[in-house]
């Protein structure tokens, strides 16, 4: 689903004596997916855990990234191979941090707790927790709803331990459905809206936790 949200979708990549080229949305913004790699957009991946890290070391050591300003990783929910292997492949270079996203219900907080215990366990920074969809506002009325319910108060409870950063709560906005899959983006397309704020916010304190110290 990357390329489609980046809006290149239907690209692919090559290789070259230098590597694999990314697909560049944008001038400045690289991106490489699967979904480059597969000959149709309704294949699935069926993968085991050694093909999976194998194709993981590809993308970070065998793409030709050119300089960068920051490398962006998107990992699947809980703790798993993937997680392992990009840690284990950024031994030398290091990792800046982790940037934690949640909704406010106990099932996604229990992920949540696991991913702490992990970035603890393997001395990752942890950059800041993101509550994701945590409300949403009626357009017609303004009535704000919480559409995934808190019951433990757990984000609020990480943030007074100083365990983890709280860096924004995002709502639940349809404009940012519409830009993905249209493969643009929200900020661009409502830069006035709530949600583009919250995304200004995180981007902000990302950027600012990983200035050289």
């Amino acid at each position: 689903s990357l390329s489609r949200i980046m809006g290149v979708n239907g690209e692919t990549v090559h290789k070259s004596s230098s590597g694999w080229s990314p697909v560049y949305t944008l001038d400045d913004i690289a991106v490489m997916s699967i979904d480059f790699l597969l000959s149709s957009e309704e294949d699935a991946v069926i993968w085991r855990g050694a093909k999976k890290n194998g194709m993981i070391k590809e993308f970070l050591c065998s793409v030709d990234w050119g300089d960068l300003d920051y490398l962006i990783i998107d990992t699947p929910p809980g703790t798993s191979d993937e997680h392992l292997a990009i840690v284990s492949l950024f031994k030398q270079s290091k990792v800046n941090g982790a940037v934690i996203v949640t909704t406010p219900q106990e099932v996604a907080l229990s992920d949540v707790r696991k991913e702490i215990s992990f970035c603890r366990k393997l001395k990752i920074p942890m950059i800041g927790l993101v509550e994701n969809m945590a409300s949403y506002t009626c357009t017609k009325c303004q009535t704000k709803s919480q559409i995934f319910p808190a019951t433990s108060g757990e984000v609020q409870h990480l943030q007074l331990l100083r365990i983890i950063p709280y860096f924004c709560s995002l709502p639940l906005d349809p404009l940012v459905g519409r830009s993905g899959d249209n493969g643009l983006s929200v900020l661009s397309e409502a830069p006035a809206a709530g949600i583009s704020a919250g995304y200004r916010t995180l981007v902000e304190q990302v950027v600012e936790f990983c200035k050289p110290k």
